[in-house]
């Protein structure tokens, strides 16, 4: 489609208004890190870092990261497993309803985080609860991972449907071992979905605070729970700057990288 140049001069515009739009408050954040006023006058009148010092030597916010970190990694091992096994059934095989369990794999990420809580919560206490289990750290795992597995369903769906079957059947065809086949060609060649899929998990997960409402036991602090504790408190306002900036670049790494990872030049490369 060819345009006009005020066409795409138009486009340009609106282009960068929409990411200012999205990245101004990311960089009030990042900017606020460093404001000596704790009040947060604007613009600055001087910069400190001892707000980053402060942070680092906080109980409560190394603990609450730490906390989402074990999170966020069994969400993503959860995830992984199931979302790669539904894809393989969902791909490689015909089934009755098999655009239906499509369908509900998907669902979870598309419901409002609240009513995912909710429902979550109402499941756990009647029906995990009387079995002895209660709320704690692995409930907010299994919380996570009903929405983390659809970005690794989404990605290993994906990457099966752009290589097709024709490898695995030559390897088969040359007497390799169904195993012998996974691990040399299947494995291969979803590896870099696998591996984009679980960065987005991680991110979805360390980023989660409604769902971790609803599922965390007494005790359980992520660190999006203890930035919203402590985002009113005077006291810690400063902190919670420096904590909201770490957690901005620690959400855009994982997510970058699976970019990178699952876009159509390196699922190219891999193929």
């Amino acid at each position: 489609m060819t345009l006009s140049a005020w066409s795409r001069w138009g486009l340009r515009v609106f282009m960068a208004l929409g990411l200012l739009f999205i990245y101004v408050p990311l960089l009030l954040i990042l900017v606020n890190s460093f404001n000596g006023d704790r009040t947060f006058a604007w613009p600055p009148h001087d910069f400190t870092t001892r707000w980053w010092s402060a942070a680092w030597h906080n109980g409560g916010a190394r603990d609450a990261l730490w906390t989402s970190v074990k999170a966020g990694l069994g969400a993503t091992a959860i995830a992984l497993v199931l979302g790669t096994m539904v894809s393989f059934a969902v791909q490689r095989f015909k089934f009755f309803g098999r655009d239906t369990v499509s369908l509900l794999i998907i669902l979870p990420i598309a419901l409002p985080g609240i009513v995912t809580g909710i429902a979550l919560d109402s499941a756990w206490r009647s029906v995990i609860e009387p079995l002895g289990l209660g709320k704690g750290l692995f409930s907010v795992i299994v919380g996570h991972a009903t929405f983390c597995v659809v970005v690794v369903y989404n990605n290993v769906l994906a990457r099966l449907r752009r290589t097709g079957t024709s490898l695995e059947e030559a390897s088969a065809d040359l007497g390799a071992a169904p195993g012998q086949t996974f691990r040399f060609v299947t494995f291969p060649m979803i590896r870099s979905a696998l591996l984009a899929g679980g960065l987005l998990a991680f991110a979805l997960s360390f980023d989660e605070i409604i769902v971790t409402t609803f599922t965390a036991g007494p005790g359980i602090t992520t660190l999006p729970i203890w930035i919203f504790n402590n985002l009113f408190r005077p006291n810690q306002a400063p902190v919670v700057n420096v904590v909201a900036a770490v957690l901005i670049v620690l959400s855009v790494v994982p997510v970058w990288f699976a970019q990178r990872l699952a876009g159509p030049a390196a699922g190219a490369s891999r193929t």
